[in-house]
C-alpha cells in the first residue's frame, strides 16, 4: 500500500518540482519505516512493540520532518473525504449496538440501543453542524501552500485520527453496554465508553484551537466531566453509565444550539452564499 501511495504521488510529481521534493522526503520517512515493520516481525517481546512504536512515529511524523508547501489539494475535497471517515466511524459504533446485543432482548437491551443511537447521533452533531463547516471554511480561504498544506496536515490528517480512535473506543464501551446493562462495565469498558467520548471531544478542542485559535470551554469542561466519572462508571450499572454519557452530550448539544442560534444561523446562510472551494 505505501509503495503505491509513493509510485502514483511519483507520477503525478512528473511536471512539479515542489511537489516531486516533498513526494521525496515522505518515500524516505516511508521506507525507513516499513523497513523497521520487516525487523519487527523477527524480533518479540518488548523489542518489537519498541521497534513497531519507532515505526508508527516515522510514518506518522513523516509529513512533519519533510514538509508540507509543495502538495496539492483541493480544499472542499479534502474536508469532504475526512468527514465521510468520521462518518464510517459513527456508522460501526451503531453496528456495535447490534452485535452486542442478545438474542432475547428486554427493557434494558432496548433503553441501552436507543441510548446508543443518542449518542451516536450526538457525535454527528459536534462534528457536522458548524464545526464541519467552518473548518472547511477556513481551509478553503487560506494561502495555497505552507499555510493550506499545513491547516490540512494538523486538522484533517492528525487531529481527525484521535476523533475516529474517540467513535472506536465508544463503540467498544456500547458493545459491552448492550451485553449486559445491569452488570458495570469495570474499569477499560468504562474507560472506553467515558474516555472514548472524552477523547472526541478534546481532539474538537484542539481541532478549534489549531484552525481559530480559540478555545472551545464548554467542550473542554464535558469532556473533563467525563474523565472525572471513570470511578463511578466502573462500578455503577453499565446502562446508567451510559444514561450519563448520553445526557452531558445532550445538555452541550442544547447549550451550544441556543446560546449560540443567531451565529449558526449566519454560517448556515454565509455558507449558501459562499461554496467552500471546488
Amino acid at each position: 500500500m505505501r509503495v503505491a501511495h509513493i509510485v502514483l504521488f511519483t507520477l503525478a510529481s512528473r511536471d512539479d518540482p515542489a511537489l516531486r521534493q516533498s513526494v521525496i522526503g515522505l518515500a524516505v520517512s516511508t521506507a525507513i519505516g516499513a523497513g523497521l515493520l520487516f525487523i519487527a516481525a523477527a524480533t518479540s517481546g518488548g523489542v518489537q512493540v519498541g521497534i513497531w512504536g519507532l515505526a508508527l512515529a516515522l510514518d506518522a511524523g513523516g509529513p512533519l520532518l519533510v514538509g508540507q508547501d509543495g502538495w496539492k489539494l483541493v480544499p472542499g475535497h479534502f474536508a469532504e473525504r475526512h468527514g465521510a471517515i468520521v462518518i464510517i466511524a459513527l456508522g460501526e459504533s451503531i453496528v456495535a449496538i447490534g452485535v452486542g446485543a442478545k438474542a432475547t432482548l428486554d427493557v434494558g437491551v432496548v433503553a441501552a440501543g436507543v441510548l446508543g443511537v443518542v449518542v451516536a447521533a450526538s457525535l454527528w452533531w459536534v462534528y457536522f453542524d458548524v464545526t464541519a463547516i467552518i473548518a472547511a471554511r477556513r481551509l478553503a480561504k487560506a494561502e495555497e501552500g505552507h499555510e493550506r498544506n499545513g491547516i490540512a496536515r494538523d486538522s484533517y490528517s492528525y487531529l481527525h485520527f484521535p476523533m475516529v480512535a474517540g467513535i472506536a473506543l465508544i463503540a467498544v464501551g456500547l458493545k459491552r453496554t448492550i451485553g449486559d446493562v445491569g452488570d458495570p462495565l469495570k474499569l477499560i469498558s468504562a474507560a472506553a465508553l467515558l474516555g472514548g467520548t472524552a477523547l472526541y471531544l478534546l481532539a474538537h478542542v484542539a481541532f478549534r484551537w489549531r484552525n481559530m485559535h480559540t478555545l472551545s470551554g464548554r467542550r473542554l469542561v464535558c469532556a473533563i466531566v467525563l474523565l472525572a466519572l471513570l470511578p463511578a462508571g466502573a462500578t455503577m450499572p453499565a446502562l446508567a453509565t451510559l444514561s450519563i454519557v448520553a445526557a452531558l452530550l445532550i445538555v452541550l448539544i442544547l447549550y451550544e444550539a441556543l446560546r449560540y442560534a443567531d451565529a449558526r444561523d449566519r454560517i448556515r446562510h454565509e455558507l449558501v452564499r459562499e461554496p467552500l472551494g471546488d
